[in-house]
């Protein structure tokens, strides 16, 4: 929107949306922009071929690829979702691409398909340190620009990514070693990763492992992998479970290893046996075991963001021509447990993966 059409347009606004769509711009966070742009009722632009929901100018059919390590991975649902929400706010398109297996190789493959394919921006999980270094290069110069989601380069990377957009992965493992620390006291603990080293989750259990250091409780904690698959995480979970019938704690870092958790716990009745369980995301079953109380807790991180917020940023740095640069975004901590479960479990929504229906969801 031109400047003079943009303040004309404003001063016409009451003023309580007037003050909305100002904290927007003062935060300067795209999907608020957005949604402040939507809240105020601004009208589509009749030059728009996009149908794009606000006054944004006429701008090409822009298509960013997405490219993930574990595709069909239920923990992706509602990031998919949150893509697809984003596109359609903004007048996108998307593309969804990697690995079903967390095969390096294959992601790098997909990204190196993207940019022969002049995508106009890449989003991608980094789950190796050096891998994606020069495919990034090649997209940046490229005029490709290029956002981590969900995993990031370590510290001190030469990666050259624009931004990333997730969870602090070493904090929230740090949080919940302290939460494990919390529940076990001591013994033998174990947690389960579904791929070892891999960027998205090997900082979490380093940080619990740390969390547990540093608070001298004397805990034995080990850590054992699971796979990728969720049927083979389940496997390999009630194996470690049947080889180590005195476990105090059983603990996961992410989706898949958590419901497989959850799922021995149950079928052991090991919460009834002073057992302590716990992990991370939003699956169905993960949150019917917490209210069942056969699992202590799950964090959440809201990967619906973690489709959203990069659409939105891609999009405002093309549109800018490249002067709104996007900017690392937290997508947040939450331990969901008993307490605060029941909301997740009755609403289904695109937020949490657990039903595709565009909807306003009532506060409960």
């Amino acid at each position: 929107m031109a400047g003079s059409n943009f303040s004309a347009y404003f001063e016409r606004l009451p003023l309580r949306r007037r003050r909305l769509l100002q904290t927007a711009l003062a935060g300067g966070a795209g999907a608020t922009l957005a949604s402040a742009l939507a809240a105020c009722g601004g009208q589509q632009s009749s030059s728009s071929p996009t149908g794009v929901a606000g006054n944004f100018p006429s701008h090409p059919k822009w298509n960013f690829v997405f490219i993930n390590h574990v595709t069909t991975n239920p923990f992706f649902v509602p990031t998919q979702y949150g893509i697809q929400d984003a596109c359609a706010l903004v007048g996108c398109t998307y593309q969804w691409t990697g690995s079903a297996n967390s095969l390096v190789k294959e992601m790098v493959d997909a990204f190196n398909a993207a940019i022969a394919a002049k995508a106009d921006g890449i989003a991608v999980s980094i789950i190796d340190p050096t891998a994606f270094d020069e495919p990034v290069n090649r997209a940046l110069d490229a005029g490709i620009p290029v956002v981590a989601y969900n995993a990031d380069a370590p510290a001190g990377s030469k990666n050259r990514r624009l931004a990333y957009i997730g969870q602090d992965l070493y904090q929230s493992g740090y949080r919940m070693g302290q939460r494990i620390v919390s529940l076990v006291g001591s013994g033998d603990v174990v947690g389960f990763i579904a791929t070892p080293g891999s960027l998205n989750i090997q900082p979490r259990i380093d940080g619990a492992k740390q969390a547990i250091l540093d608070s001298k409780a004397p805990i034995n904690f080990v850590e054992v992998a699971t796979g990728a698959q969720v049927e083979e995480e389940l496997s390999r979970i009630e194996a470690y479970y049947l080889g180590h019938p005195n476990i105090k704690g059983m603990f996961a870092v992410d989706a898949g290893s958590t419901q497989g958790v959850a799922q021995v716990m149950e079928k052991y009745n090991l919460a009834a046996k002073g057992v302590h369980g716990g992990g991370y995301d939003l699956l169905t079953k993960t949150l019917q075991e917490i209210q069942a109380g056969n699992l202590d807790f799950t964090i959440d991180q809201q990967p619906y963001l973690q489709g959203f917020y990069p659409v939105i940023q891609l999009f405002l740095y093309l549109l800018s021509g490249g002067l709104m640069v996007p900017s690392d975004t937290d997508t947040g901590l939450l331990f969901v447990t008993k307490e605060n479960v029941g909301p997740y479990l009755r609403t289904q929504t695109r937020f949490e993966g657990s039903s595709s229906k565009e909807q306003l969801v009532p506060r409960s």
